[in-house]
């Protein structure tokens, strides 16, 4: 789901998903606790000269593994005990911080596969219940993560945005924005279904690869027959096939791009003004919305709270010029150029 470009924002450190099973990471964990714990007994059964029983008074290898056990667990019965200097250095000095390591591990191993997994599963299970009527987005890369921010500078809680992607860093940026994130494939059913994409309002797609791209849409499509998906491809060819797998609005960065230089060789304010409109950091913005009724039979160009400049009526559009705009109907979809801040 990655981009080629970089995304928003990146953290400076450097880091990559571990590729180890579940149990070969518990067990690479228990191999070095074991392993610090069989050094520690080497070393007692080298120093056992140093020790005392106290119940026969001959320490044997067996009395060494069950005080090295004894000592690391913090168990300290009393019956063997360090008496001369060297071994009471030893138990300080290298004895201490091998217990601490292995008490480390073995919470540090408790927590993250039982204590850490419970959490997750139940906070994530909360958020679940509370998500409805949210925007789920496909990708945080470049224009994902673009496209996360204007949301949010347009007014949207960030706690309504659900972010998707495999990239930890990614996703530690949306997070810090506010926005809910999952760590998945957005191509997979289970991953959609996670981030309840029935119950979403509007999906916002920007993989990196138009191929990907429109295998979401696909599958967004065939989870949520009527949710409004908005996919981001690069290759004109490529507009078609994701319109046909049931994207909702097609854009294509590229083709925008052009628009922006050739509109630029006809005025040097042209292109200023076309961007002014596509984010809320400028002057003007544009709006769709219906029509109110009070507004049925008036025309497109005399709307009280903002610049009219085309409608939608039953999928067909017209502009403000046409005759159909002169007298607006009830189901009429009107799309208008608004002062930031009153949209």
């Amino acid at each position: 789901m990655s981009e080629t470009d970089e995304p928003y924002r990146f953290r400076a450190s450097l880091r990559r998903a571990s590729k180890l099973p579940v149990w070969a990471d518990v067990l690479l964990r228990l191999s070095l606790a074991f392993f610090l714990i069989f050094v520690v007994i080497i070393i007692h059964w080298f120093d056992r000269a140093g020790l005392k029983d106290n119940h026969d008074g001959v320490i044997s290898f067996l009395d060494v593994v069950y005080f090295t056990m004894i000592s690391v667990t913090t168990t300290g019965f009393g019956d063997i005990a360090p008496i001369s200097d060297r071994s009471r250095f030893i138990e300080a000095v290298i004895v201490t911080p091998v217990r601490i390591a292995v008490i480390f591990i073995f919470v540090g191993t408790a927590y993250n596969f039982v204590i850490k997994r419970s959490w997750e599963k139940w906070r994530m299970k909360r958020i679940q219940e509370n998500l409805t009527g949210h925007i789920v987005a496909l990708g945080f890369g470049t224009s994902g993560s673009e496209a996360v921010h204007e949301l949010i500078e347009r007014g949207t809680d960030p706690k309504t945005i659900v972010v998707v992607d495999c990239d930890q860093e990614r996703l530690t940026v949306a997070e810090e924005l506010g926005c809910n994130v999952l760590c998945g494939d957005a191509t997979r059913d289970d991953t959609l279904n996670d981030v309840r994409i029935t119950q979403a309002c509007s999906v916002i797609i920007s993989a990196g690869r138009d191929d990907t791209s429109i295998l979401m849409v696909l599958t967004v499509r065939h989870l949520a027959p009527h949710v409004p998906i908005s996919v981001v491809v690069r290759a004109g060819d490529n507009e078609l096939l994701a319109r046909q797998a049931g994207a909702t609005t097609v854009i294509n960065p590229v083709s925008f791009t052009g628009l922006l230089l050739a509109s630029s060789c006809h005025g040097q304010h042209i292109a200023e003004y076309l961007a002014d409109l596509a984010s809320v950091s400028g002057r003007v913005m544009m709006q769709e919305r219906p029509v109110k009724p009070d507004e049925v039979g008036s025309r497109l160009r005399d709307l009280d709270d903002g610049m009219g400049v085309r409608l939608y009526r039953q999928g067909t559009a017209f502009g403000f010029w046409e005759t159909e705009a002169q007298s607006l109907q009830a189901g009429d979809i009107l799309v208008q150029i608004v002062p930031v801040g009153t949209g």
